[in-house]
């Protein structure tokens, strides 16, 4: 079973030097801020997604050489997907992320919003400079799609009548809109045409999609360690992912604990035996394989490669993280 370290070795050296030029491009004459993007970068991390972007434009390029122009695509990507991560941790008000202090807890809110807001703002200016306007485009609804993302969650919490295209597309929104846009953008610099364009993305996005699924399941079967957080903590605070809206039509008692949230004694653990004892987590682990299987089918188009083999050992990955 192939580990992140494993598939991203093709990329090994590239995604040393995304880490230096992050470095260097921000924070240069806001010390707090150095001090914020220092800490976050230096935080450890699997870098995922710009692997993810990197990976394509080697496999994409005839001489598998990669230009500038996709080592700074990559580069945006993991800062668009580093201010999100502040940002979250503040609505989410938690106090580490993989083991280290988060930027609000180390510093304090305020400058956790700016340090934010100033990644988005550095990540705008880097897009623009590409001179692509569909790359702009397709960043830019990244951009949006996250801060849409996290207004939905909210506006869904404890909803039990939430339905399940809405929790997909809440999900598209936080999670694989990045991986599907930055995909197609790392295609547009690399001249593909217009049909393989929309492969690249569908292949971010089934793949984006089955990450956060998988993360959903984790939430009920992981430990703490494993997650880093309580187990069923998405479901204490209201988050509705796919095992409990599958749990929902088999056991509809489920829904009085969830709208009365959880307020009564023993409510959360009723919630999760009426989960663990419905058929929720193989129909939510079924629904991820059969995403893994679409993502895989979405590049076989794409010409064998180190790089290619890694992007198709990704889905397996994904799901081994249940095993």
């Amino acid at each position: 079973m192939s580990t992140v370290t494993d598939l991203l070795q093709p990329v090994e050296q590239d995604l040393e030097d995304l880490l230096n030029d992050l470095r260097s491009l921000i924070g240069a004459g806001h010390p707090i801020l150095q001090a914020a993007a220092e800490h976050l970068f230096s935080a450890g991390g699997k870098r995922i997604r710009p692997g993810i972007v990197l990976l394509v434009s080697r496999a994409l390029s005839p001489s598998h050489e990669l230009t500038s122009r996709h080592k700074r695509l990559a580069e945006i990507t993991e800062m668009i997907h580093t201010a999100s991560l502040v940002h979250d941790d503040v609505v989410d008000e938690a106090e580490t992320r993989r083991g280290v202090a988060t930027v609000h807890s180390r510093f304090n809110h305020r400058v956790a919003v700016l340090a934010g807001d100033f990644l988005f703002a550095q990540a705008s200016w880097h897009l623009a400079n590409l001179d692509d306007l569909v790359v702009v485009k397709l960043l830019s609804r990244v951009i949006m799609d996250l801060a849409d993302g996290e207004v939905k969650q909210g506006l869904f919490r404890f909803d039990s009548g939430q339905t399940f295209t809405q929790y997909l597309e809440k999900s598209y929104c936080k999670t694989a809109s990045l991986i599907a846009n930055s995909v197609e953008a790392a295609g547009v610099l690399s001249e593909v045409g217009e049909s393989n364009l929309s492969n690249l993305n569908h292949f971010g996005k089934q793949l984006g999609l089955a990450f956060q699924i998988v993360d959903d399941i984790l939430d009920f079967t992981g430990d703490e360690n494993q997650l880093g957080k309580p187990v069923a903590n998405d479901l204490l605070n209201g988050y509705l992912t796919a095992p409990v809206l599958f749990a929902l039509e088999e056991e509809p008692s489920l829904a009085t604990l969830i709208e009365r949230e959880f307020s009564c004694d023993g409510d959360l653990d009723q919630a999760r035996h009426l989960i663990a004892k419905s058929n929720a987590i193989s129909k939510t682990k079924e629904l991820a394989e059969s995403l893994c299987r679409d993502s895989k089918d979405a590049i076989e188009w794409i010409p064998e490669s180190p790089w290619k083999k890694s992007l198709l050992e990704m889905p397996q990955f994904i799901l081994g993280r249940l095993y």
